[in-house]
């Protein structure tokens, strides 16, 4: 009988309750795609934000002792110790090895370019360009075009194995160069492939293959600092605590956890002897990008949603209104505010729970739209959002009948049957 009633009010208010329903789909639409989008954005903004360049820096651990006694620095001036190349690929050994989207080694060298008694004292930087390593039975490319990929060159890239440099831009000019010539690096010429140029002190540098460095220096297998590139997640206060100071479930939490800190305490366990800290600026510029994008989807959400909202009040409002002599007849009938009540948000709730399955069907085509324009791929819609998005349906259309409702459980039954309520 209940339900003979609430069917009853539906047929009769179709115009009021489409309203109300095509309200209800829209708002809880734009809520899914905000939703979805915000819940698998985080790791689609990073390998965006990845364009950028690296996040992470290696150094020897001995860069960062400093031996100072009575305000004197008593630390000998040297280049500095070094990392070992054969250390490298254990990177893609550790916890978050997928998250590591790339790597670039560097070690510079100070050359002599030009004849003896005419040379001029540059240096020149060995690094990685698109070098293939194989991991088990995978393989692996990365270097500096995945670690920094503003830097552009006018030519070709050398070959990681060859003996062909890049000449920056600047250094180009002021030797009057051309792509394709030889260039004499302490006493041994070299072909040059192309011009580089970065914006940065590279462009008065020579940047080659890495053997080539290593041989220069005299140093086999030796790396000076590794650039590292990695998805994390915006740094909070727990990120930031001492992983020294934790212990059992707190240190395997902040351990387990993608952040910049915890990714960097672990590369210092795969390479011996390291150092490794993120690069501040590019770490906290994601952050504050991150949080900005997430603060306006909940915007848009709330928005969205409170608009939804103040139509699904009109309309009830409208129904609840051309309602008012079967309100009153139920009440001279002798029925309580509690079931007249529960009438109304009874078929509120079929209105919510129709118009948000409709609203995520909506929702999640948009989502997709958005991930595939944006960030051309895929989003990922979680099962677990479909419940979700159906109690927010119910809630906002509670939320929006609740005054019209309170109105029609106090109408007086003379009235309303005279039609003056």
């Amino acid at each position: 009988m209940f339900l003979r009633l609430v069917y009853e009010s539906f047929r009769r208010q179709k115009r009021s309750k489409l309203l109300a329903g095509f309200a209800i789909t829209l708002g809880v639409g734009v809520a899914t795609a905000m939703i979805a989008v915000a819940t698998d954005i985080g790791d689609k903004i990073n390998r965006e934000l990845r364009s950028y360049g690296a996040n992470l820096i290696v150094t020897p651990q001995e860069d960062t002792l400093d031996l100072e006694i009575g305000g004197v620095n008593l630390k000998p001036p040297s280049d500095g110790a070094f990392l070992n190349e054969a250390d490298l690929p254990k990177i893609k050994g550790m916890y978050w090895r997928n998250n590591i989207l790339g790597f670039a080694p560097m070690l510079p060298a100070n050359v002599s370019l030009g004849p003896s008694g005419n040379s001029q004292t540059v240096t020149l930087l060995g690094t990685y360009f698109s070098k293939t390593l194989t991991l088990g039975t995978q393989t692996f490319v990365t270097g500096v075009r995945v670690t920094h990929p503003w830097w552009k060159v006018h030519g070709a890239w050398p070959g990681d194995d060859s003996q062909d440099v890049l000449l920056g831009e600047k250094l180009a000019d002021r030797l009057g160069s051309q792509v394709g010539s030889q260039i004499d690096v302490s006493g041994h010429p070299h072909r040059i492939s192309g011009f580089l140029s970065t914006g940065g002190p590279e462009d008065n540098q020579i940047v080659a293959p890495l053997p080539l460095a290593q041989q220069i220096l005299g140093k086999p297998g030796a790396v000076r600092r590794i650039y590292v590139s990695a998805l994390t997640k915006p740094e909070d206060a727990f990120a930031r605590r001492d992983p020294k100071s934790m212990s059992g479930t707190t240190y395997d939490r902040w351990y387990c956890s993608p952040y910049a800190q915890s990714i960097a305490y672990q590369l210092q366990e795969a390479i011996p002897h390291s150092h490794a800290e993120q690069i501040r600026q590019v770490a906290q510029n994601e952050g504050a990008v991150l949080a900005s994008i997430e603060g306006l989807m909940m915007l848009v959400t709330l928005g969205a949603l409170l608009a939804s909202a103040l139509a699904v009040s009109a309309a009830m409002a409208i129904a609840i209104f051309e309602r008012r002599g079967e309100v009153g007849l139920m009440r001279a009938l002798g029925a309580g505010n509690l079931s007249v009540a529960a009438i109304f948000f009874a078929e509120a709730t079929l209105l919510a729970l129709v118009g948000g399955a409709v609203g995520f069907s909506g929702g999640t085509l948009l989502a997709r739209r958005i991930g595939h324009s944006i960030f051309n791929s895929q989003i990922t819609i979680q099962p677990v959002l479909l419940p979700l998005i159906l109690a927010i349906a119910v809630v906002v259309t509670f939320a929006g009948s609740a005054a019209a409702i309170r109105r029609a459980v106090n109408f007086d039954p003379v009235y309303a049957l005279r039609g003056d309520a």
